[in-house]
């Protein structure tokens, strides 16, 4: 059955998707922005191979930590915000094999480990792809790609109430034993307000 859906899916005809970058400070609403296109176009129930419309996370392409690195995340020192924690090598291939219609293997990143984990996932050739997260305006050459750019400007107070929510329910998830704990915790007022003059201004390109 692997074998059949592979050689359809090698005589399905590639076709350049709509690429579409949502960015916008921690906890304002970028992953929910994107679930609700989905919902509204009728896409939430598809199954991913035939999904018209997929989403993308930057978060998939945090950089594996050293031993360094990760000591200074445990002490909540490490800046997951900054451009350099991103793999933006790894984020611009991937995104150009998708603009190309090929399909994809997007790594999936332990935040407790702080590396990637064996397991893959894989994307199929799309109408519209959401790629999203905190810093995909960033990099030019990624931020050039898009065809339309779209901000999530939520209010800093919202946003730190929601990082707080996330944060104990995440903890809670892992003192029960479940994978997954943490996401990296991030300075939702300092880290936002430094960067946001540089999403704007890539926005308004």
């Amino acid at each position: 059955m692997e074998a059949l859906t592979a050689a359809e899916e090698a005589e399905r005809p590639h076709h350049r998707p709509f690429l579409i970058g949502v960015s916008g400070g921690t906890a304002s609403g970028k992953s929910t922005v994107c679930a609700k296109i989905m919902e509204l176009l009728g896409q939430n129930k598809v199954d991913h191979r035939q999904r018209k419309v997929a989403i993308i996370s930057q978060d998939c392409f945090y950089r594996v930590l050293t031993a360094e690195q990760k000591g200074k995340a445990l002490k909540g020192q490490y800046n997951f915000d900054h451009p350099g924690a991103f793999d933006n090598d790894l984020m611009y291939k991937t995104l150009k094999d998708i603009v190309e219609g090929k399909v994809v293997q997007v790594p999936t990143y332990d935040f407790v480990t702080h590396s990637r984990l064996d397991e893959r996932i894989t994307f199929y050739p799309a109408d519209v792809v959401l790629f999203e997260g905190i810093l995909v305006f960033y990099p030019q050459k990624v931020r050039d790609m898009f065809h339309m750019k779209l901000f999530v400007d939520t209010d800093s107070d919202v946003r730190l109430s929601r990082r707080d929510q996330e944060v104990c329910r995440r903890h809670h998830s892992e003192r029960r034993g479940q994978h997954g704990g943490y996401q990296p915790h991030r300075a939702t007022h300092p880290g936002y307000s430094k960067r946001r003059p540089v999403q704007v201004a890539a926005r308004r390109r």
